[in-house]
């Protein structure tokens, strides 16, 4: 294939996916109900229901000017060579491959993440903000969106680097040994996470003793796993919405609890949804999914190992010979389509675990309490309590709420 047909095909996969985008969000926007739902009688009530879909729209408008902004920013730069200009700009600087696949793929992160700064800053200052959400202050945004960026363009500029400096020394045998690095980071990672980063942005306490701590110890001895660490989160810095999740792997697993949980859920009902966290852990879910990343990663490079030596593949973006960083970049916008049927994938099989650690903890613990915590969260964080089923199939991990409700409240009848 030429890079010509290359181009023309990169082009395509970029409108397609933008269009395919808007389409979805369309059809999700429309069908919500202007009036309450019978089904939803009891989860909101009718002013609720309507700052819920206002503030849905708001975002929904959001995100429309934002994908829009990125999609003609991204097409005009290739259109005008934009990643060959860039990339001559770049290989005239080193004649280090590591080098050169840094400055291309950091420059453009950087800048990437630059234009999405305002329209973040909108999110969190007019709409979150309007609807009662946000706790951010400006000097707080800045810091993280810095800490943000900071973070990942080291992190990832490391893990890069050493990616191809495999490929400078083993050639097409790369993948295995970037497959070995990638999954050894991901295993750090998975285990220090918590201990590492978190503490960059938000404070976590031990969760002081009391009956709180002592009811979770009391489930998870019950079940027969072992907790010992358990931690407060100051969610509240940033955000009314209330979460709860694990962290870590093994003896460095621990929970953590958003202060916001504990304020507006009971006791019972906070058991409850960390006994649905647990459940994941005792049906295998989290070793599972990780397995899975880890073949999936180590297929992605071994794809990408066949054709990184492909001049066609660096030409679509105007190379003038193959170069790694603009193979890299090519292959990440061809590969999208089978990324796309994976995330589909993926999330089938998300939402099938999701029910089953409901379940686990509807049997083990009290399905009533999960139920009641589960409508808090929900409308504390005005979730789309009814999106467009097509919507809900393609980028939904988890099951709606109703969906959820009832599948807990046949496990009793």
């Amino acid at each position: 294939m030429s890079s010509g047909t290359i181009f023309i095909v990169i082009i395509v996969f970029l409108c397609l996916d933008f269009v395919f985008e808007r389409v979805l969000e369309y059809l999700n926007a429309k069908h919500m109900s202007p009036m309450l739902p019978e089904s939803l009688k009891g989860i909101y009530d009718e002013q609720e229901y309507r700052r819920f879909q206002s503030y849905k729209r708001e975002n929904g408008r959001l995100d429309s000017w934002s994908s829009g902004f990125g999609f003609v920013v991204m097409m005009l730069f290739l259109l005008a060579g934009g990643f060959g200009w860039y990339n001559g700009w770049v290989v005239a600087q080193t004649d280090s491959a590591v080098w050169q696949t840094i400055l291309f793929v950091v420059g453009l992160s950087l800048a990437s993440s630059v234009l999405d700064i305002p329209f973040d800053y909108y999110g969190t200052f007019r709409i979150e903000e309007k609807y009662g959400f946000n706790k951010t202050t400006r000097k707080t945004f800045w810091l993280d969106t810095v800490k943000e960026l900071l973070l990942s363009l080291v992190m990832g500029g490391v893990l890069l680097a050493l990616v191809v400096w495999f490929y400078t020394w083993a050639g097409t045998s790369f993948w295995l040994y970037a497959w070995g690095a990638v999954t050894v980071f991901s295993l750090f990672m998975g285990m220090f996470y918590s201990q590492l980063i978190v503490p960059l942005f938000n404070k976590q306490t031990p969760l002081q003793e009391g009956s709180l701590r002592d009811k979770i110890q009391a489930f998870a001895g019950k079940v027969g796993f072992k907790l010992d660490n358990i931690y407060v989160i100051d969610g509240s810095k940033r955000s009314t919405k209330a979460n709860a999740y694990f962290t870590g792997l093994g003896p460095k697993k621990r929970v953590v609890l958003y202060d916001t949980l504990i304020d507006n859920l009971t006791e019972e009902e906070i058991v409850a949804v960390l006994a649905h966290e647990i459940g994941h852990y005792k049906k295998r879910h989290t070793l599972r999914s990780m397995g899975f990343s880890i073949v999936q990663t180590g297929v992605i490079l071994w794809l990408f190992s066949l054709c990184v030596n492909n001049a066609a593949l660096s030409g679509a973006l105007g190379g003038d010979q193959a170069y790694f960083q603009l193979g890299l970049m090519a292959f990440a916008i061809l590969y999208s389509p089978v990324n796309l049927i994976l995330g589909i994938g993926m999330n089938v099989w998300s939402r099938k675990n999701e029910y089953e650690a409901d379940a686990f903890a509807a049997l083990h613990h009290e399905g009533d309490y999960l139920v009641s915590g589960l409508k808090k969260i929900s409308v504390k964080a005005l979730s789309n309590l009814t999106p467009h089923p097509l919507y809900e199939y393609i980028y939904y991990s988890h099951p709606s709420l109703l969906k959820r409700v009832k599948a807990i409240k046949r496990i009793h009848e």
